[in-house]
């Protein structure tokens, strides 16, 4: 029995999407985060 890929309507393989946004880095709210932190510790030390 042959494994059926999942795609969207234009062909798109969703499980390799899936696995590279895995391997992308920071979400939006993680980079969000990041800089606010960092902004955080350059104002305090002034």
């Amino acid at each position: 029995m042959e494994k059926r890929r999942k795609t969207t309507i234009a062909g798109t393989d969703i499980e390799e999407v899936k696995r590279l946004n895995a391997r992308s880095g920071l979400t939006y709210n993680e980079a969000k985060l990041v800089l606010a932190q960092s902004y955080r510790e350059k104002t305090r030390t002034k």
